[in-house]
């Protein structure tokens, strides 16, 4: 028999918002210790100077984390120019300087080139793995480390404001894997100066939003109160966009079996048609999350159980 988690059955999303200061995982044992709950994971790592939402998964939820990390994110930040750091951000050291500052003019016409599916070149100091260790690591230790383009899609680039000549602030919305210090970093290089990120902030990751988020400070005040699970988000609340099917009571236990379940109402195969490319459904008992299935051909097949 396996070891059993120690810690309460909780199942469901935290919109936490995030403070300046710690880290992705911190911030996980943190809401770990205030609930007393014992399964969590984070869907979104974020910097340990940023601040904004990072959504914890409880119990059940964590098997939905895949659909949060891969949604399209919001953030705000400001490009400092005329220092470039070695980790593209204020906490770094300062390794090229440059005179030059863009004008308003010069800003908004840049931005148009950043803006669709663009390669991008990782930050040195990032979590991305090299030869088996974290590149922060490598660079930490002096070595000298090289990232290979990724693509990505940036899908909002929007000047915010020119604070004053040598800072201007940005809004960009962006979708899975894309680094804002790198994103500022060249923009700096385009505009013909060097530059670096600072007072970043993420303000929503798919369907959790700033608007909505819940403070740190606060869930540890709240603990394991009834108040605090009036904070505790639904499961599905992962899944927007996902189409739901309903089951009958035998369909949702063949499900929960590990059985494929046929479905041949017309209304069923209307819904499942509107699956995404990766044909995924959310099979529903009454309003209960069963699974995650996938469409083959006139049945569904579990892929990931809900033990709710």
């Amino acid at each position: 028999m396996g070891r059993r988690r120690k810690g309460l059955s909780v199942n469901g999303w935290f919109n936490l918002d995030k403070p300046a200061g710690m880290t992705s995982a911190a911030c996980v044992n943190a809401v770990r210790r205030a609930t007393g709950a014992a399964k969590l994971g984070h869907a979104g790592t974020l910097d340990p100077s940023a601040t904004g939402i990072l959504p914890i998964a409880l119990g059940e939820a964590t098997k939905t984390m895949p659909y949060v990390t891969d949604s399209a994110k919001r953030y705000t930040f400001t490009v400092n120019w005329g220092e470039r750091r070695d980790t593209d951000d204020a906490d770094g050291a300062v390794v090229k300087t440059s005179e030059a500052r863009p004008d308003r003019d010069a800003i908004l016409a840049a931005l148009p080139a950043f803006i669709g599916r663009i390669e991008q070149v990782p930050p040195a100091y990032s979590a991305i793995k090299v030869d088996g260790e974290r590149a922060y690591s490598k660079a930490r230790a002096g070595e000298d480390v090289t990232l290979e383009a990724r693509r990505i899609e940036i899908h909002a680039f929007e000047l915010i404001d020119v604070i004053d000549e040598g800072r201007a602030r940005f809004a960009v919305q962006s979708g899975k894997g894309a680094y804002m210090r790198a994103l500022a970093r060249d923009l700096a290089v385009a505009l013909g100066t060097c530059g670096h990120l600072s007072e970043l902030r993420r303000t929503a990751v798919g369907p959790f939003a700033e608007d909505a988020a819940i403070s740190l400070e606060m869930l540890q005040e709240l603990g394991h109160s009834a108040a605090a699970s009036t904070h505790l988000l639904p499961i599905e609340t992962a899944l927007d966009g996902i189409p739901a099917l309903a089951l009958s009571d035998r369909e949702a236990e063949r499900l929960r079996n590990g059985q494929a379940v046929p479905v041949l109402r017309p209304q069923d195969r209307e819904r499942i048609a509107t699956a995404g490319d990766d044909g995924i459904v959310l099979a529903l008992e009454a309003e209960t999350p069963v699974a995650l299935v996938r469409v083959d051909g006139i049945q569904v097949r579990p892929v990931r159980v809900l033990n709710l």
